[in-house]
């Protein structure tokens, strides 16, 4: 469900697996799909034809719907995929948030009284944009109590045969603070600086604020009970020194395409959250402000 950078992605490479895979598209991208196929460049994977519709109604019950749509569609996406969720369905999500009780989490609550479940995951920034940025390409995963489980295992299956880099984790709330703190700093540098990691990683300034920034949100997650090293921030600066110099984040590209941004849910989701238990983030507070008017709506220039 959204077929776009990163749900054509992972969807692609499931498919060339062996996965039974159907995208969800609409506009452009579904008619460009549907008559030249699905390809990931350069050389990773060609699929044509390709399963792709605009209504969900067409694909009928399956057993895993995996949501990759930007945050702000969540509540329509979740109505659309209704006609395929059955009793043994499983929602994926690849979302960017690590704040609860937002329209997925009612939508889990109603499902788990019909015995439908989510499955949590971990994936990183722009996975898989180019070879380049393949040791980016990873995939965590498992279930909320830490069991591994005969679905966590057909998940696992799938990916390893596409050959997506992939693991079952026993502690999935770790694994998305540590995702979450990779993708804050440097979706909050390449969007205000607007300019992918390499000039940003390289200056000393833009690579102090870009450290920063990860440290508050390694600060509010220790406040928050999850287990990080105090270092972490330090660590993830390190792991950045060896990305692609090209490498930038979906909001940056959001961003140059004139469209709304996540920021919400990743600088301004840190701010909130170090609120509720006393700790301070004025980084983050900074660049949720000084995107605030781009991310509600597009806007000219």
């Amino acid at each position: 469900m959204g077929s776009g950078g990163l749900g054509g992605y992972f969807g692609a490479l499931l498919a060339r697996g062996g996965s039974d895979v159907t995208f969800v598209a609409r506009g452009t991208h579904l008619a460009a799909m549907r008559s030249s196929g699905l390809r990931v460049e350069p050389g990773v994977a060609h699929i044509y034809p390709v399963q792709a519709t605009d209504d969900p109604g067409e694909i009928g019950v399956v057993d895993f719907v995996i949501v990759c749509v930007k945050l702000w569609d969540t509540e329509n996406a979740l109505e659309q995929i209704a006609p395929m969720l059955g009793a043994e369905t499983t929602v994926v999500s690849f979302q960017n948030r690590v704040q609860k009780g937002g329209p997925a989490d009612s939508c889990v609550r109603r499902r788990t009284s019909r015995r439908r479940r989510r499955l949590y995951r971990h994936e990183p920034v722009r996975a898989g944009r180019d070879n380049q940025d393949r040791p980016l390409e990873r995939l965590v995963f498992g279930e909320l109590d830490g069991t591994t489980s005969s679905r966590v295992e057909t998940v696992l299956a799938a990916c390893l045969a596409g050959g997506i880099g992939a693991e079952i984790s026993p502690d999935t709330a770790q694994e998305i603070w540590k995702k979450f703190v990779f993708l804050v700093g440097p979706s909050a540098t390449t969007t205000t600086r607007r300019l992918p990691i390499g000039p940003i990683r390289e200056d000393r300034q833009t690579r102090g604020f870009l450290l920063d920034v990860m440290r508050e949100v390694v600060a509010v997650a220790r406040a928050l009970g999850v287990p990080l090293p105090a270092y972490y921030a330090e660590q993830r600066l390190a792991f950045a020194d060896g990305v692609s110099a090209g490498m930038t984040s979906s909001m940056h590209h959001d961003l140059e395409r004139g469209n709304r941004l996540e920021v919400a849910w990743l600088s301004g989701a840190v701010v909130d959250l170090g609120r509720s238990v006393g700790v301070e983030t004025p980084l983050n507070r900074a660049v949720a402000d000084i995107v605030s008017i781009r991310a509600r709506a597009p806007v000219p220039g």
